[in-house]
């Protein structure tokens, strides 16, 4: 089982990642640009997901992924981090929310 703690540290260990507290809860950015957040109790996060995509995650997998009310606007999706199979797949998630945010010139 994956925890906030896995998070954490697979998020700070990407280039120009830094954990800031927002909203009283953690919040991980890359070049000032939010990717991910540990919100309520920690056992979820918030990463970047295009709409079009987001759709097709929470139908496909929704013991895994949904969207929470108030980001129903943006492009975020929430993570149930007890549902994720192994750090490989939490790695993978926090990549590609880190890409989404991180600036072109980190990306080469």
């Amino acid at each position: 089982m994956t925890t906030s703690d896995d998070v954490r540290s697979i998020a700070l260990s990407l280039p120009q990642t830094t954990e800031k507290i927002a909203w009283s809860m953690p919040t991980f950015r890359v070049a000032g640009k939010m990717f991910a957040t540990l919100p309520e109790d920690e056992t979820s996060m918030a990463v970047r997901c295009p709409k079009e995509e987001r759709e097709e995650l929470v139908l496909a997998e929704p013991e895994k992924f949904w969207v929470a009310g108030h980001e129903a606007g943006s492009a975020w999706v929430r993570v149930r981090l007890a549902a994720l199979e192994d750090l490989d797949e939490l790695r993978d998630i926090l990549l590609d929310s880190w890409r989404q945010a991180a600036p072109a010139s980190l990306l080469e």
